[in-house]
């Protein structure tokens, strides 16, 4: 952990001793990161979805179009949040606030379930100017609470991002594949497993086909993603 995430620890440590927990969007005091208020009326993704992709189904069937059309590398996704307002501030503060309460939030919203099971943990990996820039990786705050729920491995260093590409969310979400197209490594061996891979946001997927690809090409037998929040769009897919 880089001295900038350590330092946030540090003063959220103080502040749990010290002062009363408030809720990250509200205010309010609360018992957790979110209070029982806010927690209930946040947008949360709804049976039908997609298996492949977490997209929402007008009626449940083995995938959506696009999944069917041009089906990804990964095999299953879940994922309990839309990435709607107030989800979206959570992800900032996580990200740019360093509020790592948020990754708590998330994690425990995660642990809901049902989830697709795995054999370990890989959270999706930075570049080392974006690691630096931010002090620490929001994946891995994400997945190491449910390293540690769930009693499986984390791997945070095997999944490499070996090129600095540009954010996805600057790109229009067909030029997306291309930017992270051959941006990861892997460092291991990973045959015969199934790896969950962790994350905070999931748009178009195109960041987990590529990391999904990676894994695939050193052994995995299946690659499933964990993401905190969903992008959906307006209807059905």
């Amino acid at each position: 952990m880089f001295p900038k995430a350590r330092t946030a620890v540090f003063f959220d440590a103080l502040l749990e001793v010290f002062l009363p927990r408030a809720c990250l969007l509200c205010g309010a005091r609360a018992d957790g990161p979110v209070c029982a208020g806010c927690r209930a009326d946040l947008p949360r993704l709804e049976a039908p979805l997609c298996p492949v992709c977490a997209s929402p189904l007008g009626a449940p069937a083995p995938a959506c179009g696009a999944c069917l059309k041009s089906p990804p590398a990964f095999d299953a996704t879940f994922s309990p949040l839309i990435y709607a307002y107030p989800v979206d501030a959570l992800v900032h503060q996580l990200k740019f606030a360093c509020r790592l309460a948020s990754a708590e939030f998330f994690s425990r919203c995660m642990l809901e379930g049902p989830w697709p099971a795995g054999d370990l943990l890989m959270p999706v990996a930075l570049s080392r100017q974006r690691l630096r820039e931010r002090g620490f990786n929001q994946a891995l705050e994400i997945a190491r609470p449910l390293a540690r729920a769930l009693g499986l491995p984390l791997d945070a260093t095997s999944l490499v991002r070996c090129r600095e590409t540009l954010p996805q969310s600057r790109l229009p979400w067909r030029a997306r594949q291309g930017n992270v197209r051959h941006a990861f490594a892997c460092q291991r061996d990973l045959t015969g497993l199934t790896v969950i891979v962790v994350d905070d946001v999931m748009t178009t997927g195109a960041t987990l086909s590529a990391v999904a690809q990676t894994l695939k090409n050193h052994g995995a037998t299946r690659v499933v993603n964990w993401v905190a929040t969903r992008a959906v769009s307006r209807g059905p897919a």
